[in-house]
């Protein structure tokens, strides 16, 4: 199993009132899962992405990642935790515009002191489709391209899951189906993926789906596991 929570809350003071962003919320993610998180505006899933990603601690509950309890770590062991376990991917892409995409993708190589850096940067563009434009700048690479270097940075690490939050959401319609192709290509490899949406037929490319509402899974089951 890669990812399981138990009962997470997490409360944020908003002037003289606690809001509970998440309220009790307990699922399972198994290894090579790929699954959407969606929800309405306001319901917890971004503060469920950014507990998922490490990002930030619960304030109550347990999370377990890749066989490690995170739910008490510090900032630093998060930031580890971040960099060993986990590939991002952003709606805005988040790539170095001074950098060409095979120096993008090989940052997090770079920042963990891995060997080969430039080798395995290469192979993860190979992955993605873009064998002919590693030298490229990002503003020389249309939207869907620059996404695509940013799945090569999330994967070229080799983490235990992706977490994609909005992938799809800077991009058309025909481009962003593109996208997800890539991520089912990278399913069906075995890789886990986590997809953070509130885009109907993006979540229903997954192969399942964790709706959360008013801080709380929708579905009945305490965890839900396929």
């Amino acid at each position: 199993m890669v990812i399981e929570m138990e009962s997470v809350v997490k409360v944020y003071r908003m002037g003289e009132h606690d809001v509970r962003a998440l309220d009790g919320v307990s699922f399972a993610i198994e290894e090579g899962d790929m699954v959407a998180i969606t929800g309405p505006s306001g319901s917890g899933k971004s503060t469920l992405m950014h507990i998922l990603g490490c990002l930030d601690r619960p304030d109550s509950g347990r999370y377990v990642l890749d066989g490690q309890d995170v739910s008490r770590m510090s900032k630093d062991e998060l930031a580890e935790v971040r960099n060993r376990k986990i590939g991002f991917v952003f709606q805005t892409f988040n790539l170095l515009p001074r950098l060409s995409a095979i120096e993008n993708v090989e940052l997090p190589l770079l920042y963990a002191g891995m060997r080969d850096a430039k080798d395995k940067a290469a192979e993860a563009l190979r992955v993605v489709g873009l064998a002919d434009r590693m030298k490229h700048a990002p503003n020389q690479l249309s939207g869907g391209q620059r996404q695509r270097v940013a799945v090569a940075r999330a994967i070229v690490t080799n983490p235990a899951m992706i977490l994609a939050d909005e992938p799809t959401g800077n991009l058309d319609t025909k481009t962003g189906h593109e996208i997800m192709g890539l991520f089912r290509s990278l399913h069906e490899q075995g890789r886990t993926i986590i997809i953070v949406t509130h885009e109907a037929d993006i979540a229903q490319q997954c192969r399942r789906q964790v709706h959360i509402r008013d801080g709380r899974i929708a579905e009945p089951a305490e965890i839900q596991r396929v």
